[in-house]
This record gives C-alpha cells, structure tokens and sequence, in this order.
C-alpha cells in the first residue's frame, strides 16, 4: 500500500473549520465529544440487541402461559371446555416444558384439541408423549402440521416478512406414525382430512379436521350428519387445522362450523410491543391470515349469517432453529364454549 504524507506546508482559510499539518488533519472543536457520543450510543445500542436476544432466548421462551377466552354459541344446552394446545415444538431435554405440559391437565377441561407442529427433534416422541400422558386421559383429537412430518430447517427470520414459508426438498423425514400412533392408542381422534363425532358433557359435538393447509394437503371431507346416514343433528360443530389459512376457516364457517382452532402462526413469535393489554403486535402469520388475528379470538361471518369463532394459538414452542420470542409468550388456551346470554 503506498502512504500518502504531507508536506510542512499550512493551508489556512478565513473560514476554515480545520487546519492540515504535518501532524494530520485536527478536529475542531467538540468534534471529539461527537465521536466519544457516537461511540457510547453505539455500544448501548449493542447492548440492548444483545439483553433483547438474551431475553427473547432464556426468559420469553419459558414463560408459559395460559390464555382464557371465551366462544358463545346460540342455544347451545351447556357450557363445554377446550383446552387448546399447538405448536409444542419438543426438542429431547425440554424438561421445563414437559413439567407445565403435564401441569395443565389440573385444569379438567372436556376436551383436548391438538392443532399440530408437535416435533422439532426425531427422537423427542418418547418425551413428547410423556409430556402429554397426562392430558391424554381426557377426550382429545388432533390434526397434523408440516413439523409432525418434517423436521425444521434454518431459514433467515426475515425472510418471513416476504411470504410464507416453503418445505425445503431436503428436509428431514420425522416418526409421524409413531407420534400419532400414540395419540390414537389412547384415544384421541385422528382428524387429518376426516371427521367424527361424540358426546362431551351432554352434547353431541361433530368434529371436521383437514391435514396441513400449510404443505397443501387439506381435503375438507364434510361432516357426520352430512354423510349419507340420517344423524340426529349437532349441538356443536368445531373445524380443526393446523395452519389458518383463510380458504379453510371459510370452508369450515360456511359449512356451518360454531367454532374453528388452529395454530401455526406463533403469535407472530417475533413482535413489535403493545400497550392495549393485548400482548405484542404481530408482523407475519406465515400464512395468508391478517396479521391482525396471529393469535386468540376473532369471529368470521356464514353464509347462513350466523358467525364462527376463530380461535388460533400462539403456541407452546418453536423451531428449534429459531428458539426466540419477543412479546409473545408461549400459551395454551383454556376455550370455554358457552350459550350466548339472552
């Protein structure tokens, strides 16, 4: 590299703001307290983005929560409670999760709704079956999301905010069958593009589920009393999926669904704060959903003119590969469905 020096010569102008010398150029005067304020400014702004991280890592990641909300349903005979679970994302070693997983079976809820994303790990099944053990005593039903059949990838958080997410050709296959197998053998209802019905509480409930509207692989195949056998009719009719993406909670509400559950969006997992008591604001779905309605209770309007109650989790994990959240705590759902008051 050739070093370019000055000579001994001074330039000096009647409005000059600095001087050259040999010595270089000199700053003038507060240009140093400039710098030095830049400098402290830069490193609290480092800081804050690494406490931020640090936070958004050890403390938001394990602060779980439950959410309470309410669904009113017209002429509905009694109330029924749903406990509303998604998005457990289980890594092997996850004990803290697995203890408040186990935890919320105190709570005696009449059902048990599983809208997926249930691994990020291959091996985690044991765990994860051992973290529901206790709610799979309950009736309960399931759908599947894209991480109960994939395993996560790395993908830049940015990228979120141009658009859904894609399935990477490569991704690593995990044990579906073994994870839903489990759930099946304890009775829970296997709802991927299928249906059912029970009764809970007194009420006879139908159920219509579809597999991951995420990866394409919804098929929305009705309901019972839609099937060619006469049925008595329902007193509640609940959709299940996985990702909420709009076409499938329009099917389920204009085919006369009271209430729909999802997942999938996290919340948002990454927000911006919010000061209305709501939580974080978020920016991405990574779905077609307004941002607007990432997590809790909206309502759709029917066909019929009747209305549907949404409710989408902000789940209880994350991909392994994003272990972060920022105003958006980790949640289950304690779903109360009631008659709307006269």
């Amino acid at each position: 590299m050739t070093r370019m020096t000055t000579t001994t010569a001074t330039v000096t102008r009647t409005t000059a703001t600095r001087t050259m010398t040999d010595a270089g150029p000199v700053r003038p005067k507060g240009a140093g307290d400039a710098v030095r304020a830049l400098t402290r400014a830069g490193g609290v702004v480092g800081a804050l983005g690494l406490g931020t991280l640090v936070y958004s890592n050890r403390v938001e990641l394990n602060r779980f929560t439950l959410r309470q909300v309410r669904i009113t349903v017209p002429h509905l005979p009694a109330e029924l409670r749903v406990l509303h679970i998604s998005d457990i994302h289980y890594v092997r070693g996850q004990h803290r999760k697995l203890r408040w997983l186990q935890q919320l079976a105190e709570l005696q809820p009449d059902l048990v709704i599983n809208t997926g994303d249930n691994l990020s790990d291959a091996r985690a099944v044991p765990e994860v079956l051992e973290a529901l053990g206790p709610l799979l005593r309950f009736p309960g039903c399931f759908v599947p999301g894209s991480n109960d059949y994939y395993a996560p990838r790395f993908k830049n958080p940015l990228m979120y905010l141009k658009g859904p997410s894609t399935l990477h050709p490569s991704a690593e296959s995990l044990p579906t069958e073994e994870l839903f197998g489990g759930f099946e053998a304890a009775g829970w209802a296997n709802l991927s593009n299928a249906h059912s019905a029970t009764r809970l509480n007194g009420l006879k409930v139908e159920f219509s589920g579809v597999d991951d509207p995420h990866l394409d692989l919804d098929e929305f195949s009705g309901w019972p009393s839609t099937d060619a056998q006469p049925e008595p009719p329902a007193d509640l009719k609940i959709g299940v999926a996985h990702a909420p993406v709009v076409r499938v909670l329009e099917t389920f509400a204009d085919s006369g669904a009271d209430a729909v559950f999802a997942g999938h969006t996290h919340g948002g997992q990454v927000c911006l704060p919010a000061f209305d008591g709501s939580g974080g604001r978020a920016l991405v779905t990574n779905c077609d959903l307004p941002a607007k309605y990432a997590k809790g209770l909206h309502t759709r309007r029917r066909a019929d003119g009747g209305s549907t109650g949404v409710h989408v989790s902000a789940g209880i994990g994350t991909s392994a590969k994003a272990p972060v959240r920022l105003f958006c705590p980790p949640e289950a759902s304690l779903v109360t469905i009631s008659p709307t008051s006269e």
